[in-house]
């Protein structure tokens, strides 16, 4: 059956690929972590019409999720079992400190479940997962969405509609785990990126990752002008900064994991703002870094380049020819 894979880019959609792949009943989902992100999966599942129930590691996270109807405890191997009997998707949903103690109980109840993640970071969800010895069942995945709230409360089945959903497309990934992923992504409302973990990392140190960092530190000189300068605040610092509301532990959860390429990119971008330091100081001029960052704002709205592709997954370099889509821009928006 053929799914649409489309341009993205700004508001604009443009169909641009073909991608072919099986159709298959929907699958029980095990969402393991019920926080924000969690917790809106298993609503958007359940309201999608999936059978879906989920573990909370503290109880009062699981009372209210119980509360409000749906199906959460806070015993760990019981739900795992329970996915084990079921065949269900296991999604890891929760920080990355957590995954590995995940990964070592789902080695231990359900070794063969297809397992997911919604993770910032895909390289080392990965390296956990092999640990582990199920890389076999295993898809990276990752919604780009999310607000500056945390736990039960802020759920919201709607949080996944017209966001982007990396999904892995890894050498050794096999197809059904990947379908059953790709499905469940777009049942809650997402367009899909298949994207390898690597890249994935690199990327969202730059859009991710990176932003939470300029935010605390925008917040951070904000703050430093004391009650004048917040009093006088308006919509720039408030947008600037709105990320710098997270918890601070979620926030370092986010972002240490990928040291390595935000390092990288912090670098860069201190490199920048040297050089509009120095452009200030002896010319008094702004002018370099607000004309690239207002071409490259432009571009984000704009950029639509694209070719078409057939690509059948389980034939000969599909997972290569869905990585090239990602990194040309495409989406998977619809499996038929």
């Amino acid at each position: 059956m053929a799914a649409t894979v489309v341009c993205a880019s700004g508001n604009v959609e443009v169909v641009c690929e073909s991608v072919w792949v099986t159709p298959a009943a929907k699958a029980p989902v095990c969402v393991l972590g019920t926080g924000l992100i969690g917790g809106s999966l298993l609503r958007a599942a359940v309201a999608a019409g999936y059978d879906a129930w989920g573990y909370n590691r503290s109880q009062a996270g699981a009372d209210a999720a119980r509360a409000d109807g749906f199906d959460v405890t806070e015993d760990l191997p019981v739900t795992l079992k329970r996915a084990a009997e079921a065949d269900a998707l296991i999604v890891i949903a929760v920080p990355m400190p957590a995954v590995e103690h995940m990964v070592s109980s789902i080695a231990t109840f359900a070794p063969h479940c297809a397992l997911t993640d919604v993770v910032s970071v895909k390289a080392p969800v990965a390296a956990a997962v092999r640990a582990q010895g199920l890389s076999a069942r295993y898809v990276g995945g990752h919604p780009m969405a999310g607000t500056s709230e945390s736990g039960w409360a802020a759920t919201d089945s709607g949080l996944f509609r017209g966001a982007v959903w990396a999904v892995g497309v890894d050498e050794g990934t096999h197809v059904d785990p990947w379908t059953r992923v790709v499905r469940l992504a777009i049942d809650c409302g997402s367009v899909v990126v298949p994207v390898v973990a690597d890249e994935h990392d690199r990327a969202v140190a730059r859009i991710s990752h990176l932003p939470h960092v300029l935010a605390e530190a925008l917040a951070a000189a904000g703050a430093a002008g004391g009650a004048l300068a917040l009093g006088l605040a308006a919509g720039s610092f408030r947008d600037g900064t709105r990320v710098a509301a997270t918890a601070p532990a979620l926030v370092r959860a986010i972002c240490e994991p990928n040291s390595a390429a935000l390092l990288e990119v912090l670098e860069e971008t201190l490199t920048v703002l040297g050089a509009a330091r120095d452009s200030l100081r002896s010319e008094n001029s702004l002018a370099d870094l607000v004309e690239a960052g207002h071409d490259a704002r432009e571009r984000y709205e704009t950029t639509q380049r694209w070719e078409v592709t057939d690509v059948r997954p389980g034939d000969h370099n599909w997972l290569r020819n869905l990585r090239d889509a990602g990194l040309r821009g495409g989406v998977i928006t619809r499996l038929d």
